[in-house]
Formats: structure tokens, sequence, C-alpha cells
């Protein structure tokens, strides 16, 4: 699981402040099975419903370090990928869900910008 922020340049604030940027979160459900699913903030309790309608009980989760992720050891197996300037440590990764942002994101390029009401279903096309 990953979610990331789709939107072009923008001056000012950058990261997670910067202004109208779509968020979008990503379950790699099984082999080349996506799920994406747009949402308003990053935060738990916008995260842990999708968490526990999306996926089965006694599932493997793979995440990064945000705290949003950190009730999944309660629920099931839980393995958390820590980064080091960027790169994943150790023998874990999250290569799959990072490889499906970057096809999603070049695929969106071509459109130069895509109207938020429509959003949602370009992502369901690359899905």
């Amino acid at each position: 699981m990953d979610e990331t922020m789709f939107g072009g340049r923008r001056t000012g604030k950058r990261g997670l402040g910067a202004g109208l940027k779509h968020i979008v979160f990503d379950t790699y459900l099984e082999k080349l099975k996506v799920l994406t699913v747009p949402i308003s903030s990053r935060t738990k309790d916008t995260m842990i419903p999708l968490i526990t309608q999306y996926t089965k009980a006694g599932s493997l989760y793979y995440t990064d370090d945000w705290f949003a992720y950190t009730f999944l050891p309660i629920r099931d197996n839980h393995v958390v990928v820590m980064k080091e300037k960027g790169l994943p440590k150790g023998r874990d990764r999250l290569n799959s869900i990072e490889g499906f942002w970057s096809y999603a994101k070049h695929w969106l390029y071509q459109y130069r910008g895509v109207l938020k009401q429509y959003f949602h279903l370009y992502l369901k096309e690359i899905e």
C-alpha cells in the first residue's frame, strides 16, 4: 500500500502542503491487480476504512513508515519498508506499487491536466 500526489508543478509550498494536488491511495492486491482510490487527506480516519474494506483479514501488508499504517500490526501481518535517502533499507521493497505510480504519472502526462471531476475515471482506466 502506498499513496501519492498527482498534479503539475506548483510554485510555493511543495510536498504534502502543496495546493491543487490530487491525493491517491493505492493497494497492490495481487499479481497484476491494483486498486486506486482518490482520497481527500492522508489521515488515519480516511485510510483505515479503505484498508479494511478492500483487503482481507490475514493479509500481509508492505507499507512505508507513514503513521496512518500503525494500526496494521494489530489487524494482520505488517512489514514496514524503511527508506534512507529515498532508497529502501533492507530486503523488502515497494517496487511494484512504485512502478505503478511511475506508469500512471507517465500515462497521464500526455493529457497535460485532467479535470478534477473526471480524474477518478482516468485512474480506473490506468488500473
